[in-house]
């Protein structure tokens, strides 16, 4: 399955794909400031060059498991993002505490191409999830 991972700001949100066997997560390029309109349409356009049959929100939980303002916020984004997308691409919200620091631990500055942590962090939260559902 083909999956879109995001991990949601406001200001950018970071993106990765998965091959459709669920084996290669590849970081993509980011979009900027995803819940503003454009922003959104151009989530939808991802989805659809990307052929994306599930997209994948981040949900930030607080370390003890808890909500804060930012998941709220995630949640409003992702109810947003699922009446952009309508009901051929479901949106799940998946746990992602700690992958923004996983992103931050294992970058190698040599690779290329470069990717933005936020992009790295929505490939650890995907293939984390993609460990999960195994």
């Amino acid at each position: 399955m083909r999956v879109l991972a995001l991990d949601y700001g406001s200001a950018r949100c970071g993106c990765a794909v998965c091959d459709p066997s669920g084996t290669v997560v590849t970081p993509i390029e980011p979009v900027e400031r995803p819940a503003t309109r454009r922003g959104l349409g151009r989530l939808r356009e991802l989805a659809a060059e990307r052929e994306a049959e599930l997209v994948l929100v981040g949900l930030p939980l607080a370390l003890d498991g808890g909500e804060t303002e930012q998941t709220r916020e995630t949640r409003r984004f992702a109810r947003r993002l699922a009446a952009a997308l309508g009901e051929e691409v479901p949106v799940r919200l998946y746990d992602e505490r700690f992958t923004t620091r996983m992103a931050q631990r294992l970058h190698d500055p040599a690779a290329r191409p470069r990717s933005s942590e936020d992009s790295r962090a929505a490939a650890h939260l995907l293939e984390s999830w993609l460990a999960a559902s195994r």
